[in-house]
């Protein structure tokens, strides 16, 4: 109630579609309504085809601009979003909270959790190149060895659940990585990932290098795996139907697949969850030839 003796209404949130670094509405109008339990929460942005084909032009500008800093560099933004997250701790717990109808305390550990992970990735910038690359024994008068790149631009359609230690578990691998990624968050309940987004937005990340959408994976799902201009798509394999329009759209263009089983909560929050070997898996190994001796 204001001083006057008014009555205040309060200010909902309006949770967009994250794009180019801009919260923005889908461009066809459409959202649709979150409850918790029998009460309106919250409009969320409907992402539409158009809305993923302007999410990927976006991310192809913005991987050029990631791929050219130093890794260095890299891991020090990808720091700077951990501080970010950190610094909204309190929504991210209340959202989470939310978004799995868990006690205070279990919603705040997976957000330390969340926390950590993006730091043990933003680590992991300037050493995974070392790790991957290799000089290769071949014989005759030369030497070649292989070194990672990015792939390009990721599609990543988010689990469900862990609302933000999933989201963050599958986004930064590929980041790190030095692709750009759009991503399909949580179709349950997308607000943990629209506040993650917020957490991006304030960041040092160039804009473009995160994308993220909300709607129906059905619907945009299949219209990532198809567009020629994204390089790799990681989903969940259990989703039987959706994966297997996915497998074929991909087909198209040879394009990489990244099938997920899904993990339990537990697991999730294993060690097992973050490894070197998810950064490989969006890593293209180039091998170079040399004359030996020149």
């Amino acid at each position: 109630m204001s001083k006057n003796g008014d009555i205040r209404l309060p200010v909902r949130k309006m949770y967009k579609l994250f794009i180019n670094g801009a919260f923005v509405r889908s461009e066809s109008g459409r959202s649709d309504p979150l409850r918790d339990g029998e009460e309106f929460a919250a409009n969320i942005a409907r992402a539409s085809r158009k809305d993923a084909r302007d999410a990927v032009v976006a991310a192809r500008a913005g991987q050029q601009v990631w791929w050219k800093m130093p890794p260095g560099g890299r891991g020090l933004v990808l720091y700077r979003l951990a501080e970010m997250m950190e610094a909204r701790r309190a929504e991210l717990t209340e959202r989470v909270q939310q978004g799995t109808d868990c006690d205070e305390a279990a919603a705040s550990a997976e957000v330390t959790a969340a926390i950590d992970r993006a730091i043990w990735y933003a680590g992991w910038c300037d050493k995974y190149a070392a790790l991957l690359s290799t000089r290769n024994p071949v014989g005759g008068p030369h030497f070649n060895f292989s070194t990672p790149e990015p792939t390009g631009v990721v599609a990543v359609l988010a689990p469900d659940a862990p609302v933000l230690l999933g989201l963050v578990s599958v986004v930064l691998p590929p980041v790190v990585a030095g692709n750009a990624v759009v991503v399909m968050a949580s179709q349950t309940d997308p607000r943990t990932a629209v506040v993650f987004a917020e957490a991006v937005a304030t960041s040092d990340l160039p804009a473009g290098v995160i994308n993220l959408l909300t709607g129906s994976r059905a619907e945009v799902g299949p219209v990532l795996a198809k567009h020629m201009d994204v390089n790799a798509i990681t989903y969940d394999e259990t989703e039987r139907e959706l994966a297997a329009e996915i497998e074929n759209e991909a087909a198209e263009n040879v394009k990489r697949t990244r099938p997920r089983s899904v993990r339990t909560i537990e697991e999730w929050f294993s060690p097992d969850a973050q490894s070197l070997s998810e950064i490989e898996a969006f890593s293209e190994i180039k091998t170079i030839w040399h004359p030996a001796g020149v």
